[in-house]
């Protein structure tokens, strides 16, 4: 069973916008990223007294982490003892259908807050620390300092290519035993983590699905900021980033006041619940005003954000039908037999490669064009951000059509989770399933191109502010903006390409 591509119409839509935004572009491609107003939700009449309360109020979190880790335990029970069948196992529906393909929709409406009901670093909290969620003894942990080598985001990327591999190599989506290990095992790894280095190591460096939430929380519209800026500044006890005597400090080594970007912040509630002047709340400001005026991304952040662009974009390429026929041509050619993880292995590799090469080929000649102005690796970096929006919008678009159309027979699975007595599903009810999305597939298909044709505006709108900061003189700003545009152009055409095929279902 396959669910339906985006229809050629929108395709072609989506093209000629892309056509008109590029040449507009080459006319224009200076952008200076102005102030934007954001509003404090604590600000808001009849509402600010409430979101101070429970920003401010820890019994809140605490019972929302309580739920989620209700659910965790029966996932790990369900997957452990329940029914091997994928679709009507707890394990597999609401790991892989509900949690992981919503979670990247939910970004956007509310940034980093899945991190602060996070069931792993809950659960690595109270057996670590010992408190529900006050401040836990210094002898909880041995409070080592993360080796400098470790000290950034690289083993979250490699953890996020192992995590895939695991996903559509081994596949362990559609094994429920296997994805209860896997959870498992992130356990032990936060809870290792936490025990032996300062403050929250795994959510800071390794965690590739908080280092995710991160980097797309940069596009969100909603963010953990101070509500009066002019408080912060003139604060000199920063119990954001020391604790007291109550509260654990700043997980992620941040300063309220001087925040400016979401990547590394986990929405915990640290700071707005050890904050003495209450000045901690959720902002609102336009989509991707952060990744436009604020974000500074190093080597270590611009490879996460290439990695999430190919990773997104391979998920998509293994569910086309002529996936499973190229790995099974190369595994007669390299004599790989079994479950053809060399095959496998070797497709992802080329599928990850390809646009590395093409971003750093192109890089090279925007290098060339700037000059001496600049550094290569600063150049690279500096323009990783633009990839953002296109590994964003298609997450979501791809994630889309399994959440809208494996959704289906979930309140079944709640209700039995383990799937006793059950048998999969037949033909008839898969494809009723599969046909018959939660919402029609004009909606979803409308959505899809939407968001395609947002991602694309979002990138040019960073890809303007960006070059404007390497050069003032507009001559060298169209050129430098060739080879980007051309990358951005690439990526979102072979996106597009990939929604038009038909894509083959998961459960």
């Amino acid at each position: 069973m396959m669910h339906p591509g985006l229809p050629a119409a929108w395709v072609e839509t989506v093209l000629l916008a892309v056509l008109l935004l590029t040449a507009w572009v080459l006319r224009t491609p200076g952008y200076h990223a102005h102030s934007t107003p954001t509003i404090s939700l604590a600000n808001l009449p009849g509402m600010g007294s409430m979101v101070r309360a429970i920003v401010s109020q820890p019994w809140i979190q605490l019972a929302l982490r309580l739920i989620m880790v209700g659910f965790f335990i029966m996932i790990i029970v369900s997957g452990l003892f329940g029914t091997p069948v994928p679709e009507r196992n707890a394990a597999t529906v609401l790991t892989w259908t509900l949690w992981w393909t919503g979670l990247i929709i939910a970004v956007y409406f509310t940034g980093s807050a899945w991190c602060a009901i996070c069931p792993w670093d809950a659960l690595a909290t109270w057996l670590v620390r010992r408190r529900w969620w006050k401040r836990g003894n210094a002898s909880s942990s041995m409070n080592l300092r993360v080796p400098k080598w470790m000290r950034s985001i690289w083993p979250a990327l490699w953890m996020f290519v192992g995590l895939t591999w695991l996903e559509l190599g081994v596949g362990i989506t559609t094994n429920p035993y296997a994805t209860a290990l896997l959870a498992m095992l992130i356990l032990v790894l936060t809870t290792a983590s936490l025990a032996i280095f300062e403050r929250k190591a795994f959510c800071r460096y390794f965690c590739s699905i908080g280092r995710t939430i991160g980097m797309y929380a940069e596009l969100s519209p909603v963010a953990v900021r101070p509500v009066d800026y002019d408080i912060c500044a003139n604060c000199k006890t920063l119990e954001c980033y020391h604790g007291t005597d109550e509260i654990e400090p700043c997980p992620t080594h941040l300063v309220m006041g001087r925040i400016k970007q979401n990547t590394y912040c986990t929405s915990c509630g640290a700071c707005s619940q050890s904050c003495p002047y209450q000045n901690v709340a959720w902002r609102l400001r336009p989509t991707g005003t952060e990744a436009i005026r604020d974000v500074r991304p190093h080597w270590d952040a611009a490879w996460f954000i290439l990695g999430l662009l190919s990773l997104t974009s391979f998920h998509g390429i293994t569910m086309m039908p002529f996936w499973e026929q190229w790995v099974r041509s190369l595994a007669v050619v390299i004599n790989d037999s079994g479950q053809l993880l060399t095959s496998f292995s070797i497709g992802m590799f080329v599928s990850m490669l390809v646009p590395v090469a093409l971003y750093a080929g192109l890089i090279q000649i925007a290098y060339r064009i700037v000059g001496n102005s600049t550094e290569y690796k600063r150049l690279f970096s500096s323009l990783a951000i633009t990839m953002l929006p296109l590994a964003f919008t298609y997450h979501i678009a791809h994630n889309l059509n399994h959440l809208l159309r494996e959704s289906r027979g979930l309140s079944g699975v709640i209700f039995n989770p383990l799937g006793q007595g059950t048998l999969p599903l037949s033909v008839a009810e898969t494809h009723f399933r599969h046909m018959n999305p939660l919402l029609s597939e004009n909606v979803i298909f409308t959505l899809q191109a939407g968001l395609m044709l947002a991602g694309f505006w979002l990138a040019v709108r960073i890809m303007r502010s960006r070059i404007t900061r390497l050069s003032a003189d507009s001559l060298i700003q169209r050129m430098i903006s060739i080879p980007v545009l051309f990358f951005l152009s690439s990526v979102t055409l072979f996106n597009l390409w990939l929604l038009m095929q038909p894509m083959i279902m998961r459960m």
